[in-house]
């Protein structure tokens, strides 16, 4: 679903009567565009048939990780091969997972497609996912490996220093796999899937999906698995690091950062999101431009911040807002984040996104 057909289709949802010329009218477009535009949306399965029946999908569908996070906070500068006094942190995890957590506390409805074990740490993910009305249920349960566990350690600051992640048991998402959740795919308000999964498998998604695809790259190490099908994504989410991955030079500066999104923007993705040092650089088809990072004195850990951001993004593309305004929102839900050593602050919610973002939401 492009940006221009998800916005005629929540007019639509909102007012199933509403006649072409008032949509054409709302959308400043010609009659003419907007049944195009119809069209697509009846071909597409959106629109079941006259009268505007709608297919409703009132939930983002999310592909990738769950799992547990262990993490090592020391209380003063790291030394190499000492042993440094601090604190173990334990929470649930996985980008896929985080990311769903987060569009719960935002009000969107979420469904998780990952990988876990039937071990305790599954039972925890399950009963967790239950609390938060994620649903769960079209996921795969296997004994083939356990569910997966992420290390990680960081400095006095709370900046992830080192990570080894044990994420062999989404081998198991095969693209026979994920074959049979096609159906609850396409009717997904949009699909945000993050590279944990194998490639052939996000070549399927990405091949056969019809909702707007968003993409988390969670390492540059795996971040090249997008490089077949940049084409098909409508957004994606990345570090400096991943976005040298996909633009296939390294950034060193403003200019080779520009020339790096030009790059990812030419190979077809709509909507880049960079996340620096200094802020987010942010590009879409009109305009390119540096989001400068908000005020960080509240910081307290650095963890699953991109997933806050992206969850934020998500949220504004919904409601059909301009890139500047989906950064914004984005910022906002990543800044309270990290204020929490977790990587999910339950204090994360519309209303104080919104007084953040200084967006009505």
């Amino acid at each position: 679903m492009t940006n221009r057909e998800a916005q005629i289709f929540q007019w639509i949802m909102e007012n199933p009567m509403i006649s072409q010329e008032e949509l054409a009218a709302k959308a400043g477009i010609a009659r003419s565009s907007a049944a195009v535009h119809i069209s697509n949306l009846m071909k597409k399965g959106y629109i079941l048939g006259k009268g505007y029946v709608t297919s409703g999908p009132d939930y983002c569908a999310v592909i990738g990780s769950a799992g547990i996070d262990i993490g090592g906070a020391p209380e003063e500068t790291l030394v190499e091969g000492e042993s440094s006094a601090g604190r173990a942190i334990r929470s649930l995890g996985g980008t896929g997972r985080n990311i769903a957590h987060n569009l719960r506390l935002l009000g969107i409805g979420s469904k998780l497609i990952t990988a876990i074990g039937d071990d305790d740490y599954a039972r925890k993910i399950i009963e967790n996912c239950e609390e938060l009305g994620i649903d769960i249920s079209n996921s795969l349960k296997t004994v083939r490996a356990d569910t997966a566990i992420y290390l990680y350690i960081t400095d006095e600051k709370g900046n992830r220093r080192l990570a080894v992640s044990d994420r062999r048991i989404y081998d198991n998402l095969t693209v026979n796999f994920m074959a049979s959740r096609m159906e609850l795919l396409n009717k997904a308000r949009m699909v945000i899937l993050d590279t944990n999964i194998p490639e052939e498998t996000i070549a399927l998604v990405c091949g056969k999906c019809k909702a707007p695809l968003f993409a988390a790259p969670v390492s540059a190490q795996s971040a090249g698995k997008l490089m077949e099908v940049l084409d098909k994504i409508t957004l994606v989410v990345c570090s400096k690091s991943e976005a040298e991955v996909l633009s296939g030079i390294r950034i060193q500066d403003k200019d080779t950062l520009e020339r790096a999104v030009d790059i990812i923007m030419e190979k077809g993705v709509k909507n880049v999101f960079v996340l620096t040092e200094k802020g987010v650089y942010c590009a879409c088809y009109d305009e390119q431009f540096m989001q400068n990072k908000s005020n960080t004195a509240g910081q307290v850990s650095a963890n699953g911040v991109a997933d806050a951001f992206m969850a934020g993004v998500a949220l504004g593309f919904m409601k059909h807002m301009s890139i500047r305004q989906m950064a914004k929102v984005g910022q906002a839900a990543a800044g309270i984040t990290m204020e929490v050593e977790e990587n999910i602050n339950p204090q994360l919610c519309v209303p104080a996104v919104s007084e953040r973002a200084k967006i009505e939401l």
